[in-house]
């Protein structure tokens, strides 16, 4: 934004949750997290697993020092969009809570965004009128 100094990946550990979540950072931290979000755009992987995948990586990569989870569901909106889709709910997506070191929760939220995925384009199509 004009005006506005470039922002940077963090320079240290950061914390969330009033200081219950950590964030380590090591010397390759940076390069990790843009190698998993680059995966975001593998088409052999489902848009919506896709989608999911790179939301909780920003999530837990925590890059910034603010507005990481407000990041997180433009990263989410962005990669679903790219692939044609749109949600019209994504409150259960942005307010469960996460944990990183829960695989199950993760396979969840990939389940719980193509619910969601597949709702949306089904309400899309009751509304659409027909051309004729």
């Amino acid at each position: 934004m004009r005006g506005l100094p470039a922002v940077t990946f963090r320079r240290g550990p950061a914390f969330a949750k009033n200081g219950r979540d950590r964030y380590g950072l090591h010397a390759d931290t940076q390069q990790r997290y843009a190698s998993c979000l680059a995966e975001s755009t593998d088409p052999a992987i489902p848009a919506t697993a896709r989608a999911a995948r790179a939301y909780l990586d920003v999530a837990f990569f925590h890059p910034y020092d603010d507005g990481n989870a407000r990041l997180a569901g433009l990263v989410l909106h962005a990669v679903l969009l790219r692939a044609g889709i749109e949600l019209d709910e994504v409150h259960p997506i942005l307010t469960t809570i996460r944990r990183a070191d829960d695989p199950d929760g993760a396979a969840a939220l990939a389940r719980l965004v193509h619910g969601i995925a597949t709702a949306s384009h089904r309400r899309r199509l009751r509304f659409v009128p027909e051309r004729g």
